[in-house]
């Protein structure tokens, strides 16, 4: 079976490994990947983008840059997780592929109408891009087979306590993606920092002469400074590439579907995901929520096996 894919991407370190996984799996099809401000500028999205689809010899794919900053809030970094460039201590050339012309939101509404094949869009950033096509194009709705979305959390948040950083982000947003009619797969916080590469892992790729086996372990491998206490700290997690994986072999995670819901109210909750796991809901005054399928567990180590395996071409 063949998963025929756009990718929306705010490509900081993770994205980068998603974008490796998708173009090397041989039952995926990138059919478009579109750029929105999230980890870094989305200028620095797209050039970032596309230096990794150089790295690993990808085929032309299009790439369009989109939204500059959230549809309501100011645009806010996360270098202190992917450093300045996005992409950790990655130094990679500038490439020589061009940016669509059309900007994300046409390329997105494009890729979709022409495909005579169901294509899902596997949204791994804040999904600002996403919201502008559904509300400029509805009609494009019919012709989404699923998103799959990095972002939320049954439980705790990264960005506050309580919100994940691509839905708190722009929360907005995610909540116009999620009540869209669309059947969503939420991948969320609940199973992004479970699948981790040993030291001896990230040791072996950065000493590998392969060029995308080192910066692989590079991206894995890349110690942020915490800025305030000074102290380094490293997160070995493939992130956003396991939303990829939960697309390709979901027989390695497991899913509970519950309505779901994004808090916009201004405050602590802002950007919450509300998943509602109760035997029986039931609210006064309340409109139902969209039923979500949301990842809550996986097997950790067949999906780091599954991840490396592809990226570097494994038997």
């Amino acid at each position: 079976m063949t998963h025929n894919i756009i990718l929306d991407v705010d490509t900081g370190i993770d994205d980068a490994m998603a974008i490796m996984f998708a173009a090397r799996h041989p039952q995926v099809a990138i059919k478009a990947i579109s750029c929105v401000a999230g980890n870094t500028s989305v200028d620095r999205v797209g050039e970032n983008t596309l230096r990794v689809l150089d790295l690993i010899h990808a085929p032309d794919i299009p790439v369009a840059i989109g939204a500059r900053r959230p549809l309501i809030e100011e645009a806010r970094s996360a270098s202190e997780v992917h450093g300045e460039s996005g992409l950790g201590s990655v130094s990679l050339p500038p490439s020589r592929r061009k940016l669509d012309d059309r900007g994300a939101i046409e390329l997105l509404r494009s890729t979709l109408m022409s495909s005579d094949q169901p294509i899902s869009i596997v949204a791994l950033a804040p999904q600002t891009n996403i919201a502008l096509l559904l509300r400029t194009y509805p009609e494009v709705v019919d012709h989404i087979e699923r998103i799959v979305f990095m972002g939320g959390a049954v439980g705790i948040g990264n960005a506050t306590a309580a919100a994940e950083f691509n839905v708190w982000h722009d929360p907005e947003a995610a909540h116009i993606v999620l009540n869209a009619g669309v059947p969503l797969t939420m991948y969320g916080l609940d199973v992004f920092f479970q699948v981790r590469a040993s030291d001896k892992q990230i040791e072996d790729l950065q000493q590998s002469g392969d060029p995308v086996a080192h910066a692989l372990g590079e991206l894995l491998g890349f110690e942020a400074v915490d800025e305030a206490t000074g102290q380094p700290w490293s997160n070995p997690i493939i992130g956003d590439a396991g939303a990829v994986c939960a697309l390709v072999a979901p027989e390695l995670f497991t899913f509970e579907t519950h309505p779901t819901q994004v808090e916009l109210a201004p405050g602590i909750g802002r950007g919450q995901t509300l998943v509602d796991r109760r035997a029986v809901q039931v609210d006064h005054d309340r409109e139902p929520w969209p039923d979500v399928q949301i990842t809550v567990g996986c097997r950790p180590e067949d999906v780091l096996e599954l991840f490396l395996g592809t990226v570097l071409h494994r038997p």
